[in-house]
């Protein structure tokens, strides 16, 4: 199946078969770890929606009517009904609050809390750390541009010491808000994803409980379906770029 060209239903429990509306429908490119974020939430969901696509190098994104629905020219941007949003995170937690408020922890205080304290800390501290080396290791090469090594090699050094904290964190709880998954855990998988596939990856796999817990959330079907729309090399190499 085309991942990108297809029309996505995942699976509904009980609690969405009482929810009857037109499908929502996601703008992007399936490749981009921004939409993945989206993508992993809608299906852990079991949210019917329609993935919409849309072509980078085309410039779709510049073109007014996804102006329209996004006045900054970016991707993912969510459609539901007469909302339209945008910004990956935003977006994935409403998808949540709406059809899996669990993975938000939303009827305990203090769990949700640090839900929101560890998608933060991807936020802040993981993503800004990993994405040059995605951008540097990955990317560059087949754009016919230089990777930067010392940026790369200052942000491994950086990232040695972030991960630190995931592995304190994760030596005493299995999931990053505690014992259950959240979309702590799941707005990780985006940007980890590209990284992974780097030859940097053990680094990672160099702390035992961090390891652990990016496997676990390998194993997850939502996890196992989006990845499969997401080449490692994001499709440079197959010629196969959105």
């Amino acid at each position: 199946m085309n991942y990108i060209n297809a029309h996505f239903v995942a699976n509904t429990d009980s609690h969405n078969s009482l929810i009857k509306m037109a499908p929502m429908k996601l703008y992007g490119w399936a490749v981009s770890p921004w939409m993945a974020r989206v993508l992993v939430c809608l299906e852990e969901a079991g949210a019917e929606y329609e993935l919409v696509p849309m072509s980078r190098s085309g410039g779709d994104h510049r073109q007014p009517e996804h102006l329209a629905r996004n006045p900054f020219g970016e991707i993912p941007v969510l459609e539901d009904g007469d909302l339209t949003l945008y910004q990956s995170r935003a977006i994935a937690r409403h998808i949540l609050r709406k059809y899996k408020p669990e993975l938000l922890r939303s009827d305990n205080l203090q769990e949700s809390a640090m839900v929101d304290v560890w998608v933060d800390v991807d936020a802040h501290q993981l993503e800004p750390i990993i994405r040059p080396v995605v951008f540097n290791v990955i990317i560059k090469p087949f754009t016919g541009s230089d990777c930067d090594q010392d940026l790369v090699d200052g942000s491994i050094e950086k990232l040695k010491k972030t991960l630190e904290v995931y592995e304190a964190r994760l030596s005493s709880s299995k999931y990053l808000a505690g014992d259950f998954v959240s979309l702590a855990d799941l707005t990780h998988f985006s940007f980890m994803r590209y990284f992974m596939a780097t030859q940097y990856a053990e680094v990672v796999e160099a702390y035992p409980h961090v390891k652990a817990w990016w496997e676990a959330l390998l194993a997850r079907p939502s996890v196992k379906k989006v990845m499969a729309g997401m080449p490692p090399d994001f499709g440079f190499g197959s010629g196969n770029i959105p």
